[in-house]
């Protein structure tokens, strides 16, 4: 690799300011909306002072709310993976003198022999980066733009400017949560003053035209939030990452797109946590490391009529799998408290066993 000089610092600050323009503008957007609404819209043009003490009240609560998730999505780091997933420098060393294919793999074979991981290539083989020269956890990927490996992640955002991921994700739901409500709110609450700027009911201020953008932003808004939430409440209903939605985990049984579903409930216990309090609160409380997650190992659609083969197909499958020689991490233990050992789970193909699973979003080059 050649040494960076003056000119790829440069390039590398120019992209620094680059990223940042998309959220600036939401920053800005943000900010002018607040003073459409509540200056020009409740202050100004509102005549019920009722009607201005509620709409004000609401629309402040749904303003810190909105700003709150936004900033931890931001500014939350994302995480990496631990450092029992990096190999030490005899295994590095003896990497770079194997020459890639089978050599290589059992090199790698067997610095993963203890780790919890489950997934694996297209191919098969282990699941390693080597940028940053570490056995990915399942569900890890490594981010282009970050460069690095980033635990459960779901995709790097340009609007916040960072990778959405194990750290984070809740927080980037109740944004979007938040956002759709707060453009909601500003739409059925600025209708009737809409509707009288086409009417000429509203005098001829600049409140007038504050709230006809201000109407149409929210409108439009609200159509693209609301898609883009409901595709994420479904993703984390069927405990998916949007990288996995697109490309479905590959076990060592085979490919499973429901390889990490545990059920609804559990699906929902695994982003938001146990106590319901925070659920609403962009407050970190999901479950686990990020290292490590329950995967229902059953190689089957429960969307689809299962048919006896099929059934027989997957037992056969399971009995032949071997699980990895470390536990499941006691953080996510609880969630499958209702499943059966392994021994009995392989009998009964519509059991969930347990697993481990690593997270982490963006683009990976699978080696």
């Amino acid at each position: 690799m050649a040494p960076s000089g003056p000119g790829s610092s440069a390039r590398r600050r120019c992209r620094r300011v680059l990223y940042w323009i998309p959220g600036g503008f939401i920053t800005l957007l943000l900010g002018w909306s607040y003073y459409a609404y509540a200056i020009q819209l409740c202050i100004v043009s509102m005549e019920n002072t009722g009607e201005q003490v509620v709409c004000l009240m609401a629309y402040h609560l749904l303003f810190a709310m909105f700003v709150w998730s936004y900033w931890k999505t931001i500014f939350t780091l994302p995480m990496n993976p631990s450092k029992e997933f990096h190999l030490s420098y005899a295994e590095k060393d003896l990497l770079e003198r194997e020459p890639r294919g089978e050599a290589h793999q059992e090199v790698l074979r067997r610095a993963a022999k203890d780790l919890p991981i489950y997934t694996r290539t297209m191919s098969g083989a282990i699941r390693y980066c080597d940028r940053c020269q570490l056995i990915k956890p399942d569900r890890c990927h490594h981010c282009s733009v970050c460069d690095k490996c980033i635990l459960k992640m779901d995709h790097h955002c340009p609007w916040v400017n960072n990778c959405v991921g194990f750290s984070n994700y809740k927080f980037f739901l109740l944004f979007l949560a938040y956002s759709l409500l707060y453009c909601l709110f500003i739409a059925a609450t600025d209708l009737q003053y809409f509707i009288k700027f086409w009417t000429n009911g509203l005098p001829d201020t600049q409140a007038k035209f504050h709230i006809m953008f201000l109407f149409f932003a929210a409108a439009m808004f609200s159509v693209s939030l609301s898609s883009l939430f409901g595709y994420h409440c479904w993703l984390v209903s069927k405990n998916k990452s949007t990288l996995e939605a697109f490309r479905s985990p590959v076990f060592r049984h085979g490919t499973d797109k429901n390889g990490f579903s545990l059920g609804f409930s559990k699906n929902m216990r695994q982003v938001f946590g146990d106590e319901k309090k925070y659920w609403l609160l962009p407050i970190f409380s999901s479950l686990g490391d990020g290292c490590s997650f329950p995967t229902c190992l059953v190689n089957q659609d429960p969307e689809q009529a299962s048919t006896p083969a099929g059934l027989n197909s997957t037992a056969k499958n399971l009995e032949n799998h071997q699980f990895p020689a470390k536990p499941l991490r006691e953080s996510q233990s609880h969630l499958l408290t209702d499943s059966q050992s392994w021994t009995e789970s392989s009998i009964n193909p519509g059991k969930c066993k347990a697993g481990m699973s690593n997270p982490a979003l963006t683009m990976e080059n699978e080696t």
